[in-house]
């Protein structure tokens, strides 16, 4: 397993686990707005805070887009984060995770935040697992803390927040 940072040319990459590692979430729709979610601007401007997962062929297997916060010195983001399904539950998420931490404190930041969607139960058990609180919000969804219409009308994610 080789972890790097990404470079403009791995975009097209990326772009294609977003469109086949979710084993067709939401059909092409669901592809397309994965793939709209992480455009070829995180390739350009925020390489050195994202990471890249390859196996010894050289195939993408993992990858975390994450930033410093321009307006908050304290803290850092975690855009998207994607593991082929073939190297889940190995680690490779926590190891993508656990390097943009080190990143964040290297640059002085105390906290991270994400979001994800409150039916992704799955998702949301992970972020806890690794140590992120969810954050109060104006919604419960099935007991499920989210704060409605934050990404736009009737686009109620779930925030979360993990002090390094």
């Amino acid at each position: 397993m080789t972890f790097r940072r990404p470079v403009e040319d791995d975009f097209a990459r990326v772009q294609d686990g977003l469109t086949h590692w979710w084993g067709g979430l939401g059909g092409e729709d669901g592809a397309r707005q994965r793939r709209l979610l992480v455009p070829r601007l995180f390739f350009q401007h925020f390489t050195s805070t994202s990471h890249l997962a390859e196996d010894g062929t050289g195939r993408l297997v993992g990858f975390l887009v994450g930033f410093l916060s321009q307006d908050d010195p304290e803290e850092a983001y975690i855009h998207f984060v994607g593991v082929d399904p073939e190297r889940r539950r190995d680690g490779l998420g926590s190891r993508l995770y656990h390097r943009f931490f080190a990143d964040a404190r290297r640059a002085g930041r105390s906290r991270v935040r994400c979001i994800t969607g409150p039916a992704n139960l799955q998702s949301i058990a992970y972020h806890t697992s690794l140590g992120f609180r969810i954050e109060p919000g104006d919604l419960d969804v099935d007991g499920v803390p989210a704060t409605s219409h934050y990404d736009g009308e009737g686009l109620a994610r779930v925030k979360f927040v993990r002090d390094l």
